[in-house]
């Protein structure tokens, strides 16, 4: 006989109803106590979260870091690309990236010259956008206020397991300014926040000045580039065709409420700006970008917002849905959406298949080449090697 039974038992038989609700209440309480039975029904445990990668980017916008700016604008695509193939136990991690400028004299000299230009997001168009409006001026460079800045504005995550970087580059001496960067790099490991310093300029210089010291202290890497090499692109038979696949992309898109024009409009204007970028690699690397889930589009593409954030088709008012699905009946926006999401997913594959090609073709290529590190290549290394720590593993 089970408990249940026993209760309604108890509470039935007998014809003196108030013995009877005694007896049952105390077999209640007995029960609950022992933790025979529960308040709520058994459910099936949640789905394990996505694991969380966050990278902050700290870019010295002074005069003399023009060619930092434009290595920046040009190879976003292909550092968040190093998490393409990423796994922790079998989950794609949710990548976000967050973009500080400093040392720049337009900038208020209240805030040490330093502005959080994007917070931590995964609409990484968001960060193109800025990126390309960076512009240099002047020269007060504050790494340890913008390093503290950094550690104390974003929202980083709570968990030990998430990858949390920052990246701080520049060209002046690392102990500048107000607050002691030592103490800002000894704060952020101790939050589980890794720095590491890129040195725009000769190894020697850079250790001189801070740039080494700080990143030992925060368990980071401290590198070096030339901000003014230009970024050798290995041009792939490939290319082409992942280019317009990322083209034919855009058509799976469904813009709906306040933000469906802007996100559409702005999706468009960072192909252009990649376009633009075409023989630093830049075009070809939003693709591949695009070819994956790192990006998410939530805010502004129904695909995104219902499929990969669990946002209700039903909930979303017919006034915020584009014009070709305010007559459809429901049945026929989910058909819409489904297929929408199908076209994308086919595409994505086939980009995928041909970047598999496209890597053995520039494998080899690489070999061949002698270059210069630049912001791209020392990142993508960095990353790699810090994220293993974390249980990342990479292809």
């Amino acid at each position: 006989m089970t408990l249940y039974t026993q209760l309604t038992d108890a509470a039935l038989g007998p014809r003196e109803t108030g013995l009877a609700m005694k007896a049952t209440l105390r077999l209640l309480i007995i029960a609950l106590s022992a933790g025979l039975i529960t308040t709520q029904a058994a459910t099936d445990p949640a789905p394990a979260p996505e694991p969380k990668v966050q990278i902050a980017l700290l870019l010295d916008t002074s005069n003399s870091m023009d060619g930092l700016i434009e290595q920046a604008k040009t190879q976003l695509w292909k550092i968040v690309n190093e998490f393409n193939t990423a796994k922790r136990e079998g989950k794609t991690p949710a990548v976000q990236v967050a973009l500080y400028e400093y040392g720049n004299d337009s900038l208020c000299v209240g805030t040490n010259y330093i502005r959080q230009v994007v917070p931590f997001t995964r609409e990484l168009d968001k960060v193109s956008e800025e990126l390309f409006k960076l512009t240099t001026h002047g020269g007060s460079e504050f790494c340890g206020a913008v390093i503290r800045a950094a550690i104390d504005n974003l929202e980083w995550d709570a968990s030990s397991k998430t990858y949390k970087t920052i990246f701080i580059a520049g060209n002046e001496p690392f102990t500048q300014g107000p607050v002691v960067p030592d103490e800002a790099c000894k704060s952020a490991i101790a939050k589980g926040i890794v720095v590491n310093t890129i040195h725009c300029g000769n190894e020697a210089d850079g250790a001189n000045g801070g740039w080494r010291k700080g990143a030992a202290l925060a368990e980071g890497k401290y590198l070096i580039i030339d901000q003014d090499k230009a970024v050798v692109h290995v041009e792939a038979p490939q290319d082409a065709e992942i280019v317009k696949l990322s083209l034919q992309l855009n058509g799976t898109f469904i813009p709906y409420g306040k933000d469906g024009a802007r996100g559409s409009f702005n999706n468009t204007a960072q192909d252009k700006n990649a376009s633009a970028y075409k023989s630093s690699g830049t075009e070809v690397q939003r693709a591949l970008t695009k070819g994956n889930a790192i990006t998410l589009n939530s805010s502004w593409d129904l695909v995104d917002a219902t499929k990969r954030e669990g946002k209700k088709l039903e909930a979303v008012p017919a006034a915020e849905l584009p014009a070709e699905m305010k007559n459809l009946k429901p049945e026929e926006r989910q058909a819409y959406v489904d297929k929408k999401a199908a076209e994308r997913a086919e595409l994505q594959k086939q980009i995928n298949t041909l970047n598999a090609e496209r890597q053995k073709f520039v494998a080899q290529k690489q070999k061949e080449l002698g270059q210069s590190k630049t912001l791209d290549s020392a990142i993508a290394t960095t990353v790699r090697e810090q994220a293993a720590k974390k249980d990342f593993k990479f292809e």
